[in-house]
């Protein structure tokens, strides 16, 4: 095989919500992530995490002097940036993403000029990775609604929130247009129909209609990524900027044609956002979900055009895990898998479930290349486990070096076949919150953070095993996987 490209970007992923910290310090504001509440007894169910959320559920959470909010604290990224930042140089990281708080920029979301301490935080943390070499990869929005928005229009669902997010961007633009070349607008943006309150501020007791008001929170979303498109080529002609999804491939159960009929419905379910950001126009078959569903997208003159003319420069995506498409519903299904799935004989499972599947990852990157052909950038993957610290302070985690180990070689290989992949970035590069569950025992990372589910620990930060391995990934450019 030929290998990785020389200038393939390897690195880390993490996201302020998880892993920031600095709760409403330097005037930062209320999100959605600071309601999120970890529940120690059974933990919380993938029911709980996606019902809806009320206004009353909200308030609760802000009142609530008793419960754990892990995401409140992360693991003070804020605070320990330049330590945390060494030890990606340390790895030898070639891009380090991660994402901008809005409501420490906005912190109601709307107001006319920013909060100045939250941006020179960020222009702090830009300095310090270009000192090491370190580009960073920034999402601008990022699981972490202002909940000012959410009260005052309903988050996405209202138009107006189009405007609030294209001057948030163009704040970003202008201000970290000499620090930033690689940019993502929503991370995930496919979630919104899982998670509208976490992603776009939904609250249940603020519309008709939850289909509704999540497909057109999704189209204010898609208006709202193209003109930041646009932006961003106009301030900082030679960035990139791309969308990000949740890849979630989807086999046939059998060679029945139902089955695979079933899998061409879930691509279309989960590809119909990155189709309308690639290509700029909705998918004709969308059409018929929309008329099934009663929904009926609400659209501006010249929205069609903004659209075209906003299309992304390539597609990043998360992959964790692969499902099974069945037109029989009956069978055993999967305790991790987001969406629920049939399980597959011939994959394991981690700890939570999740289908370790890393031929899928070829799967995807060839089946998302030859759909779009441009670039393509992983900038999630990775094994959630529970780690043990051994007396002498080291982490054994021979698990996760083997996860990514076989989806590096699936990488490497699609590379070989003609895909355009021009980055990695694991999940959790360093311990942080769950985005699901907000545990912290759910880890995913090189560095190992002495913090417990309740908040409880010194913070240290310590190396695993997977440190070191993954070092000699990147200084052998993917060669030596051993």
């Amino acid at each position: 095989m030929s290998g990785f490209p020389q200038n393939f970007l390897w690195g880390g992923a993490t996201a302020a919500n998880q892993f920031e910290g600095a709760f409403l310090e330097d005037s930062k504001g209320w999100s959605t992530a600071d309601t999120a509440r970890y529940v120690k007894e059974n933990g919380i169910s993938m029911t709980e995490l996606l019902k809806p959320t009320t206004k009353a559920d909200v308030e609760f959470a802000m009142n609530d002097k008793e419960g754990i909010y892990p995401k409140r604290h992360g693991i003070d990224f804020y605070h320990r940036y330049k330590e945390d930042i060494a030890l990606f140089a340390e790895m030898g990281f070639k891009t380090f993403r991660l994402s901008i708080s809005w409501p420490r920029i906005f912190p109601n979301g709307d107001e006319v000029e920013p909060n100045e301490a939250g941006l020179a935080f960020y222009d702090a943390v830009f300095d310090e990775c270009l000192k090491y070499g370190i580009e960073p990869l920034v999402t601008i929005s990022h699981y972490e609604f202002p909940l000012g928005l959410a009260f005052k229009q309903n988050g996405w669902e209202s138009r107006e929130t189009i405007t609030a997010f294209e001057r948030y961007a163009k704040v970003l633009f202008n201000r970290y247009k000499d620090k930033v070349k690689y940019w993502l607008t929503f991370n995930e943006i496919n979630i919104i129909g899982m998670t509208g309150y976490l992603s776009g501020g939904i609250l249940a007791d603020g519309h008709q209609n939850l289909l509704q008001a999540q497909y057109q929170a999704a189209h204010h979303q898609f208006i709202a990524s193209a003109l930041a498109v646009k932006a961003c080529h106009e301030i900082i002609p030679n960035a990139q900027i791309g969308c990000m999804l949740a890849r979630m491939e989807a086999y046939p159960e059998t060679c029945n044609p139902l089955d695979v009929m079933e899998s061409i419905d879930s691509d279309h379910n989960n590809l119909f956002y990155s189709d309308v950001q690639i290509r700029g126009y909705y998918p004709s078959y969308m059409n018929k979900f929309f008329r099934d569903h009663n929904i009926t997208i609400q659209k501006e003159a010249g929205d069609d055009q903004i659209l075209r003319e906003g299309t992304v420069d390539f597609m990043s995506f998360s992959y964790y895990m692969s499902s099974i498409a069945s037109h029989d519903k009956d069978g055993d299904v999967t305790g991790g898998n987001l969406l629920g799935s049939k399980k597959n004989p011939y994959l394991k499972a981690s700890d939570w479930g999740w289908q370790i599947d890393p031929v899928g990852l070829r799967v995807t990157l060839h089946k998302l290349y030859d759909r779009y052909q441009v670039p393509l950038f992983i900038v999630e993957n990775g094994l959630g486990a529970k780690d043990v610290v051994e007396a002498d302070g080291s982490v054994h985690d021979s698990y996760r070096i083997d996860y990514l180990r076989s989806h590096i070689e699936q990488m490497e290989q699609a590379i070989d076949e003609g895909v355009d992949l021009i980055g990695y970035t694991p999940w959790g590069c360093i311990d942080l919150v769950s985005a699901s569950t907000s545990e912290m025992s759910k880890r995913y990372g090189f560095i190992y953070v002495d913090l417990d589910d309740e908040g409880k620990g010194s913070l240290a930060r310590s190396r695993k095993d997977s440190f070191y391995w993954y070092k000699k990934v990147i200084e052998t450019n993917g060669a030596d996987l051993a």
